[in-house]
């Protein structure tokens, strides 16, 4: 099955991303970036070692992934959505200013978005057929849910208060920041 390797590929690809854009392009980590970075990390430490532990059942790895995955997407799609301006929060007076992602496609929540989102999909279909292909699991898959959307739950409320949003700086952000329209 697949979707555990594929997954830990896209793990492997956010991680050394967020390095990247740190190490390389300068860019300093918010507090929810640096939350989405440890999941990130902790997803791939988590795959490849279950992978290498589990070679005869990989998609077993899956269901110990899932609070992982589902975690960092949680914390991405609130970074996300705190970077728009569009609805849902139209009626806003400010977003969260990020720094343009990697080659300029999206800005660094948007492709954490993606990133999560593809890990948590590919994750989510090794798990679900792990349980189908066993006949046992589901409520490890259901507390792996619970368990994921807790820590994300957890990481959005324990952010700490940002900063007050300030008028747009002119040129390119180093580092996410609360911004007026």
């Amino acid at each position: 099955m697949p979707f555990p390797f594929l997954a830990l590929l896209v793990a492997i690809a956010a991680s050394a991303g967020s390095l990247y854009l740190t190490l390389e392009l300068g860019q300093k980590a918010c507090t929810l970036c640096l939350y989405q970075r440890a999941f990130a990390f902790t997803l791939t430490g988590v795959l490849a070692t279950g992978l290498l532990a589990f070679r005869d059942r990989a998609a077993r790895v899956c269901l110990l992934a899932l609070p992982v995955a589902l975690g960092g997407l949680g914390v991405a799609a609130f970074g996300a959505y705190l970077g728009s301006t569009d609805w849902p929060r139209q009626n806003e007076n400010w977003y969260l200013a990020c720094p343009t992602g990697i080659e300029g496609y999206g800005t660094v929540s948007q492709q954490a978005f993606a990133a999560f989102g593809a890990a948590t999909l590919l994750v989510l279909i090794g798990a679900v057929a792990e349980v189908k292909v066993s006949g046992h699991g589901g409520i490890a898959l259901i507390v792996g849910l619970v368990i994921g959307v807790g820590a994300a739950y957890g990481c959005i409320i324990g952010n700490p208060p940002m900063e007050a949003a300030k008028p747009a700086v002119p040129g390119a952000l180093t580092e996410c920041r609360p911004t007026l329209k």
